[in-house]
């Protein structure tokens, strides 16, 4: 018999939904357009659909006109677009910011003011990571992998040095980084708590218990979602045939060949719709009976703006 494993937790977690439902809400309120700094979240279905409603997404704050509603994504921003929109004549501004993420961002802030040295581990170019490193001007140093431990230009045995990793990491690899660099810098300051978030910990977790009963398994999230791109390779990791799709149209039949039972989650910026119809076409591929596989209930919420409560 064919079967669905399906992950729980998965999709939506309380940072995206806080995030989208602020440009939902503005839009209510204020009329179209709102302009977002950056895609809101990093999903097409979501981006499309704030699109059609009048969210218009810009990269730079000088495509912002005078008198508009500004909101920032859920990855944030560094200290200078804050203060480039503050120079700005706008109506509002939201900061859609993921709690979890600010909460990293004053945790930098008030290493650097204690006088340490900084260790990002996160991935180059990611949105997140250039907010987070842009809350402060200097002693802050990037690296993505163990390898780039070996780069850095530090005394080894400097006294005031501190890592702060990207929340949507690989938790087993991220684990293993600061392992090494633990190794490498014997003053290393950890963080009070772990940076990786709540949601990327339990969707990987889901897929773990998941890869040990299934063939296949098909990741519901963008190619830009962090995320989601973690999840997949997780997978694989374990020896499970793994895609990464945005739609159900995507998968492929031939996927599917020899494959008893499919596991499907989905990346916590990917809403449960997407996961419904990705359900209905592996249905039509035959796979007839659904499991869910549950490794823990997540109960989290963040406050909106007190402007879009309502």
């Amino acid at each position: 018999m064919k079967k669905i494993i399906l992950a729980n937790p998965r999709g939506f977690c309380a940072g995206v939904d806080r995030a989208i439902t602020i440009v939902e809400k503005a839009l209510e309120k204020y009329g179209a357009p709102v302009y977002v700094r950056h895609e809101v979240v990093h999903n097409k279905y979501v981006v499309d659909g704030l699109v059609e409603r009048g969210a218009i997404f810009i990269e730079d704050i000088k495509d912002v006109p005078a008198g508009s509603i500004l909101i920032y994504s859920a990855h944030g921003v560094p200290l200078s677009v804050r203060d480039e929109a503050q120079s700005k004549n706008l109506t509002m501004i939201f900061d859609a910011t993921c709690p979890l993420v600010s909460k990293v961002h004053v945790e930098i802030r008030n290493l650097y003011r204690q006088g340490y040295t900084i260790i990002m581990i996160g991935h180059k170019g990611h949105p997140e990571v250039e907010g987070t490193m842009g809350q402060v001007t200097d002693h802050i140093h990037l690296i993505e992998h163990e390898a780039d431990i070996d780069n850095l230009e530090l005394p080894r045995d400097i006294e005031k040095i501190a890592v702060v990793t990207q929340t949507t990491l690989s938790v087993d690899e991220t684990k293993s980084i600061i392992e090494k660099l633990k190794k490498t810098f014997p003053n290393l300051k950890l963080p009070k708590n772990e940076d990786i978030c709540y949601a990327t910990q339990n969707r990987q977790d889901a897929v773990k218990a998941m890869a040990e009963s299934c063939d296949a398994v098909i990741v519901i999230g963008s190619k830009n979602s962090s995320n989601s791109n973690r999840l997949k390779e997780l997978a694989e990791n374990l020896g499970v045939k793994s895609y990464l799709i945005d739609f159900d149209y995507e998968i492929q039949p031939e996927w599917l060949n020899e494959v008893s039972s499919v596991g499907v989650t989905a990346g916590a910026s990917a809403p449960e719709v997407l996961v419904e119809g990705v359900i209905n076409r592996l249905r039509g591929l035959g796979y007839s009976t659904t499991e869910s596989l549950s490794v823990v209930e997540e109960h989290m919420t963040f406050a909106l703006p007190s402007e879009l409560r309502s």
